[in-house]
């Protein structure tokens, strides 16, 4: 076993056993670890089935070319556009749009619009802004939009700009 997954796997298990010895002795942080580990592991069961349903689907009924045309190096300022709407409609935590980015990639999506799907899906999900927008209202929300789109769409030009030709 490679010293990187044995690590990991000796952090998880000192973790599980962390969380065992605070049920036994009461301790409140080891407790609330456990509630907060129990609660993200019934969401991922609930959420991650379907999402790799979908994204089974994706990769097979579309065609790689599609992909290519409008996501691909030469597609342009549209490709941007298209992934903040896909980023804006998923739903669930980013743990589901990974998968997503990663159909993308094999796809032959350039990396830069990958990099600003992953940004855009954090930042633009029409849930969570409609839930921004009802409690902090919508000036704050619009600020946050006008700040959050400028910056995943530099960040995501410079770091496919420095990446390119250094991914497999």
């Amino acid at each position: 076993m490679k010293k990187g997954k044995l690590l990991t796997w000796v952090l998880i298990l000192l973790s599980l056993v962390y969380i065992l010895i605070s049920l036994f002795l009461d301790w409140e942080t080891g407790k609330e670890a456990g509630e907060f580990l129990k609660k993200n592991v019934i969401e991922m069961i609930a959420i991650l089935p379907c999402a790799f349903i979908l994204i089974g689907l994706f990769e097979s009924w579309v065609k790689r070319e599609t992909v290519e045309k409008h996501l691909g190096e030469g597609a342009g300022w549209k490709s941007y556009l298209w992934v903040f709407l896909l980023g804006g409609i998923t739903l669930g935590p980013m743990l589901v749009a990974l998968p997503v980015a990663s159909a993308l990639w094999k796809k032959g999506a350039a990396l830069s619009v990958i990099i600003a799907y992953l940004g855009a899906s954090a930042v633009c999900r029409i849930p969570m802004t409609i839930f921004e927008a009802s409690y902090l209202g919508i000036p704050f929300t619009l600020v946050r939009y006008l700040t959050a789109i400028p910056l995943v769409l530099v960040s995501a030009l410079m770091m496919g700009r420095a990446l390119k030709g250094k991914m497999p």
